[in-house]
């Protein structure tokens, strides 16, 4: 999941002080369709980051939102963003795995996550923590980048050398769902461009995140003789570099119902 320990590529974001999931804001909003989500509900954000998504639907929809991740640092940064939004008393923070979740059964109404199902070693456990901790009758909404075909075997060993990710594609999240027991499952499958992807994650920034932000990586950069040398190694193949616009320029965006009791 996001922000993971040991992880170079989310230890920086935690530096940086900046998460990203694509689609942005319009397909946080789709999870809350999909997870029929409103202020009566109860939310687990699994991979909270610095703490956008949670603050927005605890401003936006008045809902309680309990949200978890795995970096201490990320967590502290997502309580001060609760404090500045005025919501702090709607949101819950907690350092937690999303294979292994401190809470009891069935309780939450839903649960999403934004981009971070791609980083976890065992996908099938988290999902079946997903499901265990939310009511019957309740959602589960994943929203991830998604292959539109297997990739080359490089690109795919690059991406995770580098960030970690192990990305699918859209049949198969699908598949994972299904596969935890969910039923009526929705599939619904977007194209991302980098610029407005770029705009609506400033748009969700404070100003003055955004201005500390590039700031801490402009210490970085040049303080850091490893995020100097980086650009200039070599990454990918010319193959597997021209599929790569073809292969993983969308996004899903799926969620899934919790069988009631009998």
């Amino acid at each position: 999941m996001p922000s993971a320990p040991g992880n170079p590529y989310f230890e920086v974001q935690a530096y940086w002080g900046i998460t990203k999931h694509m689609g942005g804001l319009k397909t946080t909003e789709q999870l809350v369709e999909l997870c029929h989500i409103n202020h009566d509900k109860s939310v687990l954000v699994v991979g909270c980051g610095v703490g956008v998504t949670p603050c927005y639907l605890a401003k936006r929809y008045g809902c309680r939102a309990v949200d978890v991740d795995l970096s201490a640092r990320m967590v502290e940064q997502s309580k001060a963003r609760a404090k500045r939004k005025k919501v702090e008393n709607r949101v819950e923070f907690r350092v937690a795995d999303a294979q292994s979740l401190p809470f009891e059964d069935d309780t939450f109404d839903a649960v999403i996550c934004e981009s971070v199902n791609a980083f976890i070693d065992d996908k099938p456990k988290a999902l079946s923590e997903y499901v265990r901790v939310i009511k019957p009758g309740g959602y589960v909404g994943l929203n991830e980048v998604t292959w539109l075909q297997t990739p080359p075997q490089d690109l795919a060993a690059y991406l995770f050398r580098v960030m970690g990710a192990k990305f699918m594609t859209c049949n198969g999240w699908e598949n994972l769902l299904e596969g935890s027991g969910l039923r009526e499952i929705t599939k619904i499958v977007y194209k991302t461009r980098a610029m407005s992807q770029w705009i609506d994650e400033v748009r969700q920034l404070e100003f003055l995140d955004f201005v500390k932000a590039w700031s801490r990586y402009a210490y970085m950069f040049i303080k850091n003789p490893a995020a100097r040398s980086s650009p200039k190694k070599p990454c990918l193949s010319p193959r597997a570099f021209s599929a790569c616009s073809h292969t993983s320029d969308m996004d899903c965006t799926l969620a899934g119902n919790k069988e009631m009791s009998n």
